[in-house]
């Protein structure tokens, strides 16, 4: 199934109607995105022994969004359709279950080497003495700086873009909080080296399973199609407005604001850019799920963001 790509995203708040519930509707666009991430941090701290609270948490989080979405679009053109929703959640599931592979692959490979490297080399700089939100915050904007330079190598090398099958993500036509995992299930041996590189090399511990959880309901969050708030929180973290304009179908307007839930990296090393949002995608129009599993192999002539 092809699409035209959607006109402008990223509308002055002026343009947005708020429907019969202002109030409320202002409470999503500017309490939303604090609040999510600050309750599941909170949920999360009196359970994190147990590990299925990470995916609970997480389907919480999506279907809170998917509920504000249908009330509160900011663009009602990228409402989805329930085939388009079920097609989004099977490439959520498969990249899920390739992603849990890659973490265990990873961790049965190299914890011993990299422990051992860590004691080789004197490496014993994780502070752990430090109050459990401080070395939260630590290990999200570590695993984040990694991640800063993976997703921008993608974008700048053309086999790695390849490779990776990162075109998937940003095949997209329309958006909506279920497609923060929407990713070719190769790139889920990149997306989840940052956090097990922090974990293993530096020896992070439950803290790298909270900063986990912090980056999965940020990239939610910033890919759902809601009005919300850039300002304050977004010299921080990512906002959906950041993030449109790095999914934007302009060459130049996509090669900025690589970090999916810390844009200060992008400020700090000069990607970062603000701005409207014209049309999100490849390339004029939309390909199918058969088409998007074959990017890394085969791309459509009429691609504009690839490197």
């Amino acid at each position: 199934m092809t699409r035209q790509g959607p006109r402008e995203s990223g509308r002055p708040r002026a343009q947005t109607a708020r429907g019969p519930h202002p109030i409320l509707a202002g409470a999503v666009e500017f309490g939303l995105q604090p609040a999510l991430l600050a309750g599941a941090l909170l949920v999360w701290l009196p359970f994190r022994e147990r590990p299925e609270i990470y995916l609970a948490v997480l389907v919480a989080a999506q279907a809170l969004l998917a509920v504000l979405e249908r009330r509160f679009a900011a663009r009602r053109d990228w409402l989805q359709e329930r085939r388009e929703q079920l097609a989004n959640l099977a490439l959520v599931a498969g990249f899920t279950a390739f992603a849990g592979g890659a973490a265990l692959l990873y961790r049965s490979g190299l914890a011993e080497p990299l422990a051992a490297l860590r004691a080789d080399l004197g490496l014993e700089l994780w502070p752990s003495g430090w109050p459990l939100p401080a070395r939260i915050l630590l290990a999200f904007l570590a695993s984040e700086l990694v991640w800063y330079w993976i997703h921008r190598s993608e974008h700048r090398f053309a086999l790695l873009w390849r490779a990776s099958g990162h075109g998937v993500h940003h095949s997209f036509a329309r958006l909506g909080a279920i497609n923060f995992n929407t990713n070719h299930p190769l790139e889920a041996l990149l997306i989840v080296l940052p956090m097990t590189l922090i974990a293993l090399l530096f020896g992070a511990g439950e803290e790298a399973g909270a900063a986990s959880l912090l980056v999965a309901i940020n990239a939610s969050i910033v890919h759902s199609n809601l009005e919300l708030n850039a300002k304050g929180i977004g010299w921080l973290f990512t906002t959906n407005r950041h993030h449109f304009r790095h999914h934007s179908r302009v060459f130049d307007e996509s090669n900025t604001n690589y970090g999916c839930a810390a844009i200060v990296w992008d400020r700090v090393f000069g990607t970062f850019e603000d701005g409207p949002t014209r049309e999100v995608g490849i390339g004029p129009t939309e390909p199918g799920l058969w088409q998007k599993l074959l990017l890394p192999v085969r791309q459509p002539s009429d691609v504009t963001v690839a490197p």
